[in-house]
């Protein structure tokens, strides 16, 4: 019978791709990209504006800019003053917010569908007007400071993870944290924000989203109207090629923080969509293989089936502009070193890496691969994000059509296979964090 569920999900699965949702694309004159998803369930709409402008392209120094960049973006216009835009993306219903990540910053608002043209009149309005006061780009730089002191200064694993995540990638910007090391937010100038916004935040260096209950005919002549005269400042600046970096070789580190338990971390460098498309959905059921609920490998043998440790997961992040990571965190039970749970890590992986898995597991993983993508597109904001994820990162927005295809394919020897040759020492990345000594 469980059988039986599983082979109709995937079939059910297969046809969902088959039915995939309208999506247009086109760009304005100006070289703002733009992709409308139609998805007429309900009478709501989501806005993105995603700008090709991360962390990773900051400049030596100056770490943290695109993430203060961000806060200003709610500063004020030559049109709204400070705080303006939240309150009135409120008053009428709708949420917003943004984010910064390595690779981009974006921003949105979610809204009734009749407030669409307001909502892209002032969104237009911050990518051609924004206003970089002094004071106010002071102000809020001590804001992102105690951020940082919060979240990251005086949170032990949220220190010893920026640690080790400056030896994962190394030698790109990948290894400064997204948020910025304080010496060089501290050394941040308000017309390194003017230039990060006249540099990045231009027409053809942005991507517009538009998901919702919204046809083309609507939403272009609106689009048109408000973005179509923003000039274009800036020619957008060239963004290599999405690469796999050589192998840096086995790295690691050991850390004594004021952490209650040890942790380990283990992270491999290894291929993401854009370079290596069959690999990413190879090291995608892997990861499943790995930490897919509580009949996967790592909850089966480490933690349930053995006495080694008290916690354990994995993670793949196959979407990114050069290295991606496969990660596994484990944390031991009393008695147990550091040394041997990740011996008994490598064995799982010399496991898999010896014999694929059945077809049994594959069947059990899939199914739970597919049910945690097909909820993620249930919700527009999912379906926005997608979009503009693979668009910024300069893969095709139709591939995300083809993932319960591409996945269906997945055979347990290319599971194995991507074990084999991309989870070995020589793109290894280990921490053991360890509670400090007692003084």
């Amino acid at each position: 019978m469980r059988f039986l569920t599983v082979l109709l999900f995937v079939v059910t699965g297969t046809a969902m791709a088959a039915s995939a949702p309208v999506t247009h694309d086109f760009t304005l004159d100006n070289g703002l990209r733009v992709l409308v998803r139609e998805d007429h369930r309900a009478p709501v709409a989501v806005q993105m504006v995603w700008y090709k402008a991360g962390s990773y392209d900051e400049a030596p120094g100056q770490t943290g800019i695109a993430h203060v960049l961000e806060h200003m973006m709610f500063k004020g216009t030559e049109n709204f003053t400070a705080g303006d835009f939240s309150k009135l993306v409120r008053r009428f219903g709708g949420s917003d917010n943004a984010f910064t990540s390595y690779d981009y910053t974006a921003y949105f608002q979610k809204f009734e569908v009749s407030r669409l043209p307001l909502m892209l009149e002032i969104e237009a309005d911050r990518m051609a007007n924004l206003v970089i006061d002094e004071e106010e780009f002071a102000r809020e730089l001590k804001v992102v400071l105690e951020e940082r002191r919060q979240r990251t200064d005086d949170n032990p694993g949220a220190l010893a993870w920026e640690k080790f995540a400056a030896i994962t990638r190394p030698g790109s910007g990948y290894s400064s944290p997204i948020i910025g090391w304080p010496t060089e937010l501290n050394q941040l100038t308000v017309n390194h924000a003017r230039d990060w916004y006249q540099r990045y935040y231009t027409p053809s260096n942005a991507t517009l989203i538009i998901a919702g209950n919204v046809t083309l005919d609507q939403v272009r002549p609106l689009v048109e109207k408000f973005y179509g005269r923003i000039p274009d400042r800036a020619k957008a600046p060239d963004r290599p090629q999405p690469r796999l970096a050589s192998p840096a070789g086995e790295r690691r580190l050991t850390l004594r923080l004021p952490v209650q338990v040890p942790s380990l971390y283990m992270s491999w460098n290894v291929p993401t969509l854009a370079t290596h498309p069959d690999d990413f959905y190879a090291l995608t059921m892997l990861s499943a293989v790995f930490d897919g609920g509580m009949s996967a490998r790592l909850e089966t043998n480490l933690v349930r089936g053995s006495e080694l440790a008290a916690g354990a997961g994995a993670g793949y992040g196959g979407i990114s502009r050069a290295d991606g990571l496969f990660t596994v965190t484990a944390t031991p039970k009393d008695g147990v070193t550091l040394a041997k749970l990740e011996s008994a890590v490598q064995q799982q992986l010399d496991r898999l890496r010896q014999n694929p898995p059945s077809d049994e597991e594959m069947r059990r993983v899939r199914a739970g691969v597919l049910s945690s993508q097909v909820y993620g597109r249930d919700s527009l904001f999912g379906q926005a994000m997608e979009l503009g994820q693979l668009v910024t990162l300069g893969v095709d927005w139709r591939l995300s059509d083809q993932f319960i295809e591409r996945l269906n394919k997945v055979t347990p020897e290319d599971v194995q296979r991507a074990a084999a040759q991309w989870l070995v020492n020589e793109r290894l990345a280990v921490a053991h964090v360890l509670p400090e000594e007692a003084k």
